[in-house]
């Protein structure tokens, strides 16, 4: 929870400029000639090294003129550069005078990676006093000596960069070991083997392919009109933090606008939406904001797609980014998502999606994980071939006309039958790929909130298994189009999950019921590709949730694929099990119509009997 900020719209360049973006980052160490104007990544860098976070732990402070200081001290915020405390009685620490600190920060209380023991010198820079629920507090800032960011690289992030690596570099040789024995043994069981090996060198390709991605750098010179478009159906508790991150973008004001299209909600969404744009409006006056910020209400519920169809519409602009209304974009996350369009053959990118509610039990944290290496890794090395395979809803930017020209198709789209309700995302980049790239920029940052009810997590996991497995099967029609190593890599990423189910029973079960064989060599697989997936996220992130990679690989073989059997025979279905689409409402009142029947079948069942018996 960073400290809220006075001015809700802190980061648009100011048209007028009475204020620079350089002058209210914060970075008083460094000079406006030290700093690119145009470079809106090290800007937010420098804006992120100024957060305040607010928190709530125990602080030790040790003086130098005293062995041990019996006080309580708790911090109250806390930043890269200093931290706020306070306590309930007086002490005597003076101005300028230097302590030791000793403290603990929680996961969750500053962004992924900070979480960690601390112990470092700090200098008083000023106190007060200050009541607080009627009681007297005796607040103390101070300036860490050595910045949190330096003072961990030294301490933690250096020796896990080092350390990552080093165990990457000996896995993947263990990984090629592995699979030159399956070489040696393939004649054995000619299935099992050939799986093993095309199923290592698909992983250990995009691993490769992932860490020497690069970012298509910023031009300052490229600023494409964009129109953001947000889908929102019963969202009132996070639309306006949606609106909001969207609005305050490192952008041009004269080429951003804010499209919201409420799909007929039926809670406080709407309220709460007018409630945020009558703010934003409010103090937004020399950004121009009530000409680009709009919102729009359907007349029934019709579902995302036309929703986003609706805005599409509306929009002005050649380009639209697409955001569920559960993320909130960084404010540098438009001017990255943009720049691959400079290739005019591009048709569509998508941005990288965090984990907004990574702490809040043991399910978030290892999605944190999960979608960490689906996008840094997965996506980028797809879009070494300028063939992403999905351009994720959360953050998403396509041509205006490309969408426009497929909208009928998109609406109308059934398989078997059904009409497809889910899976918008993978549906409209097939139909981008047909004739155009896809890319990934992994600057354009967004997060979003997961569930953290495993119930709802598992429905979701089921909605994008079956969403995968039909638009894989389209995109098998036209992807023999695209380079000959990405369509070889598709073809792999197709096969490998779907007969992951018959392999994992083979070797768990038949080989040790009917040889009487222990799967060591299966289950060394499984560990070496869990810890592929958690150093990576260790080398990238410096993290203490790398181990989550270890449960969740664990979570997938044991829970998670065994969805994937169910999705074989269900893909047709078209019920979100997550929200209130018209399909799940046909959907469970069928389902209640056949209870009622068997209901009635069984009274009348009872009723007979007992007649029978008088």
């Amino acid at each position: 929870m960073p400290r809220s900020d006075r001015r809700i719209l802190s980061n648009i360049p100011d048209p007028e400029n009475v204020r620079s973006l350089i002058n209210r980052r914060g970075a008083s160490y460094q000079t406006e000639e030290d700093i690119d104007p145009t470079n809106v990544n090290e800007i937010y860098r420098l804006q992120q090294l100024s957060l305040r976070y607010e928190t709530d732990f125990e602080v030790q402070i040790k003086r130098a003129s005293q062995k041990n200081n019996p006080n309580k001290y708790y911090a109250e915020d806390i930043s890269v550069t200093g931290i706020l405390v306070y306590s309930e009685s007086a002490h005597a620490l003076l101005r300028d005078e230097n302590v030791t600190m000793q403290f603990t920060i929680p996961g969750g209380a500053m962004p992924e990676g900070y979480e960690s023991r601390v112990k470092l010198k700090a200098k008083v820079i000023r106190h007060f006093i200050k009541e607080v629920n009627g009681i007297t507090r005796y607040y103390y800032a101070f300036e860490f000596l050595q910045p949190l960011n330096d003072y961990l690289t030294k301490k933690r992030w250096g020796l896990s960069i080092f350390v990552a690596s080093l165990f990457l570099l000996i896995v993947s040789l263990i990984v090629v070991l592995m699979r030159a024995e399956s070489v040696i043994y393939f004649k054995f069981n000619k299935f099992l083997y050939l799986y093993s090996i095309i199923a290592a060198t698909f992983l250990l390709s995009r691993y490769l392919f992932g860490i020497f991605y690069r970012n298509v750098p910023i031009n300052p010179h490229f600023e494409p009109g964009v129109s953001i478009i947000i889908p929102v159906f019963n969202e009132e508790q996070w639309i306006h933090r949606t609106i909001l991150s969207c609005m305050n973008q490192y952008y041009p004001v004269d080429k951003l606008e804010v499209i919201v299209v409420d799909d007929y909600s039926t809670d406080r969404t709407e309220q709460a939406a007018n409630d945020m744009i009558e703010l934003i409006n409010s103090e937004g006056g020399r950004f121009k904001t009530e000409g680009r910020l709009k919102f729009h209400k359907l007349p029934q519920n019709g579902g995302k797609r036309e929703a986003l169809v609706a805005g599409v519409h509306l929009a002005k602009h050649d380009l639209v980014v697409f955001v569920d209304s559960d993320s909130f974009l960084e404010p540098h996350a438009i001017r990255n998502l943009v720049q691959p369009f400079q290739d005019p053959q591009m048709g569509g990118v998508a941005g990288r999606t965090e984990v907004e509610n990574k702490f809040t039990n043991a399910l978030t944290k290892l999605q944190t994980v999960r979608y960490y290496i689906a996008f840094r890794i997965m996506k980028a090395a797809e879009s070494w071939f300028d063939t992403v395979t999905c351009l994720s809803g959360p953050l998403a930017c396509y041509r205006k006309e490309l969408v426009i020209k497929n909208e009928t198709a998109w609406l109308n789209q059934k398989f078997l039958g059904q009409p497809a309700t889910f899976g918008d995302d993978r549906s409209m980049t097939n139909y981008i790929l047909k004739t155009h790239r896809t890319g990934y920029q992994d600057n354009a940052v967004c997060s979003t909130i997961v569930p953290s009810d495993t119930k709802v997590f598992l429905s979701q996991q089921m909605r994008w298994k079956r969403s995968w497995l039909r638009e894989s099967l389209r995109a098998f029609l036209f992807m023999w189009k695209k380079e000959p190593f990405m369509f070889l890599f598709f073809i792999i990423g197709l096969i490998v999950p779907i007969a992951a189910p018959i392999v994992v029973v083979y070797n768990l079960i038949y080989v040790p019921i009917m040889h009487g064989v222990f799967p060591t060599t299966f289950l060394m697989g499984l560990l070496l590709m869990a810890m592929l997936m958690s150093l990576a996220h260790l080398f990238f992130r410096r993290s203490k949730l790398w181990t989550f990679g270890f449960i969740f690989v664990l979570f997938y073989e044991f829970i998670l694929l065994w969805q994937m059997p169910v999705a074989w025979v269900t893909f047709w279905k078209s019920t979100w099990g997550t929200r209130e689409t018209p399909q799940d409402i046909m959907a469970r009142e069928k389902k209640l119509e056949k209870q009622k029947i068997r209901k009635s079948r069984f009274l009348m069942l009872k009723f007979r009997k007992m007649g029978e018996k008088e």
